[in-house]
Formats: structure tokens, C-alpha cells, sequence
């Protein structure tokens, strides 16, 4: 064989590899190229927390964890000493600021009003003594059988009475008026305030008791029966199993068709079924969130944003933490 025939054979294979690698690179592609990408996301439910103001010491659980509770049912009773004994004290500060309230409104008693009215009639009497001795002495004085000191004497003593007179005059009328206005305010007051203590406990007392605040599931209990819980500690978890939603991170660039409204199908592998939801909420991860380079040099990133999507209609049995996948063809 000649060495020109042993080049041309050579390029032969040369060319004939290259089209084979050309070949499975367009296969390649065309079969890899169609396989759908993959967004999975997980089925998510709003919770809350059930949690006291005040501390004490867990008495009772009245439900078990998967269980279904109906708004204002009772979960929990805690016992609570201290603010019963708080309570105890307000109504009794409220007892005395109502009494003093009616002491302010009912005014001196029937006995006092008697002796102020005894003691005025005792002063006016003995202002008319004084001012008949004086109004002689005068008489006597200007006929000049009587001296000016006696005359001052009796004139000083009228005066006197008369003030003494007046004194028991008002004496009496605040014995018969009663208290004065602003004092009857000031008491009224202070039982409005006592109420308000008394009020404010009982919410207190009314947190002993911990109810549902909305139909859920019983999803976690944190302390067990004759444990400590202190104020806003966290008692247990309820699902609100009708409130369920989708999560899905989304690559900017995996966005096509997904919008605030817009609906799509996704599939549920837990039931082997697909789903139809319609978003609510898209917002982006910030900063912080994974960015995807789409050039070698960095000239541009790719976000990722955060979807939320309700289920169409009731899909019976959904669970929280079941995957959601949605296949991009």
C-alpha cells in the first residue's frame, strides 16, 4: 500500500469520527435539550401560636397533637396563684373607693347635720344677747352714764359673736350639702380607677384559660402538663388547614408565564396528580438568594424570586410539607 493511500485512509477516520461525534452531539442535544426543567416547591399553612400573658404553671391539656379544634375551644388551663390573688386585691380596693364614693355623694350623716344645725342656733342666740348688750351700753354711752371702754368692751364682744355666728352658719350648711363637688369627682375617680384594675386582672384571669382563636389542627405542643410558662411562652402550634398555599423559588429566567393571577398546573407526587394554582405573591430574594451567572465574563446575573400559589378549588388530603413540582416542556 502506498504512503498516499495510507493518508487518504487517514482522513477518512479523521472525517469519519468527526462526523460521528458531530452526530451524537446533534442527538445529544435535541434528546437533552427537550428534557422539561424541574421547579419544585413545597405546600406551606398558616399557623399561630398559642401563648399566655401571664406566667404559671400548665394544670391541663385538653388536646393532643393532630388534633382538629373549632374556634373557642378550650386548650389549655394554666394555674396562675399570683393573679388570683391580684384580683383579689383590686376588688377590694374597689369595695373601698365606692364606699368613700357614696360617703362623697350621701354627705355628713343625719346626726352630724343635727349637732352643726344645734350648734348654729346656740351661736345665733348668743349673737342676739351681745348685740341687745351692746345696743344698752350705746344708749348708756351716749348719755354719758357709761364709759368708752365699756362701750368698746360690749361693741368687740357683738363682733365676735357675730363671727362665731357666721362660723356655725357654715358649719352646718357643709354638713347639710355634703362633700364638695370636686371632692365627689375626685371619688368618682378613684372608682373608675379600681374598676379598671379589676378589669385589667380579669383579663388576666381570662388568659388562664387558653381557646382556640380559629378552626385548625394541633400541629406541635411545647411543655408538658406541670411544667413552668412564662409570659408570652409559646404553649402550642395550630395549622389553619384551610388556609394552605404553595412556596416555589424561580429563577428569573423560569418566570415565562408566571404572574401575580395567572394559573398553572402542578404536580402533586404524593398522589400522583396535578394541581391547577393561581398565583398570589411574587417578590424577589434580595441580595442574599443564589444568583446564577448566564456569561462567563459576569456581564449579567440571574435572580431567583420567591412564588406563592393557591390551590383552584379543595384538593382533598394536601398536607403541609408535600412537594409540588412544575415541569417547564
Amino acid at each position: 500500500m502506498s504512503a498516499k493511500t495510507q493518508h487518504n485512509n487517514i482522513l477518512l477516520a479523521i472525517v469519519g469520527f468527526a462526523a460521528v461525534v458531530a452526530v451524537v452531539a446533534v442527538v445529544g442535544y435535541f434528546a437533552l435539550g427537550r428534557e422539561p426543567e424541574v421547579i419544585q416547591g413545597q405546600v406551606e399553612v398558616t399557623e399561630y401560636r398559642v401563648s399566655s400573658k401571664v406566667p404559671g404553671r400548665i394544670l391541663e391539656l385538653r388536646v393532643k397533637e393532630g388534633d382538629y379544634v373549632r374556634k373557642g375551644d378550650t386548650l389549655a388551663i394554666i394555674d396562675a396563684p399570683d393573679v388570683v390573688a391580684k384580683l383579689t386585691q383590686a376588688r377590694s380596693a374597689e369595695a373601698a373607693a365606692a364606699a368613700m364614693d357614696e360617703m362623697a355623694r350621701r354627705g355628713a350623716r343625719a346626726e352630724q347635720v343635727s349637732g352643726a344645725y344645734q350648734l348654729m342656733k346656740q351661736a345665733e342666740a348668743g349673737l342676739e344677747i351681745a348685740r341687745k348688750s351692746y345696743q344698752r351700753v350705746q344708749r348708756l354711752f351716749d348719755e354719758g352714764v357709761m364709759t368708752e371702754q365699756k362701750r368698746d368692751e360690749a361693741y368687740a364682744n357683738f363682733k365676735a359673736m357675730e363671727a362665731q355666728a357666721a362660723a356655725a352658719r357654715s358649719q352646718y350648711e357643709m354638713a347639710r350639702n355634703g362633700a364638695r363637688r370636686e371632692e365627689k369627682m375626685a371619688a368618682a375617680a378613684q372608682v373608675n380607677r379600681a374598676k379598671g384594675a379589676v378589669a385589667e386582672v380579669g383579663s388576666y384571669i381570662d388568659e388562664t384559660v387558653q381557646v382556640a382563636q380559629m378552626d385548625g389542627e394541633v400541629s406541635e405542643i411545647y411543655p408538658k402538663e406541670g411544667e413552668l410558662v412564662g409570659t408570652g411562652s409559646p404553649i402550642m402550634t395550630v395549622s389553619v388547614m384551610d388556609d394552605l398555599w404553595g412556596t416555589f423559588n424561580v429563577r428569573e429566567d423560569q418566570l415565562r408565564g408566571l404572574s401575580v393571577g395567572s394559573t398553572f398546573s402542578a404536580y402533586v407526587p404524593a398522589f400522583g396528580k396535578d394541581i391547577r394554582m393561581k398565583v398570589y405573591y411574587m417578590k424577589d430574594e434580595g441580595s442574599y438568594a443564589v444568583w446564577k451567572a448566564t456569561k462567563a465574563n459576569g456581564q449579567f446575573d440571574l435572580k431567583t424570586f420567591e412564588v406563592k400559589a393557591r390551590p383552584v378549588g379543595k384538593f382533598e388530603g394536601l398536607r403541609p410539607g408535600m412537594s409540588l413540582v412544575i415541569k417547564e416542556g
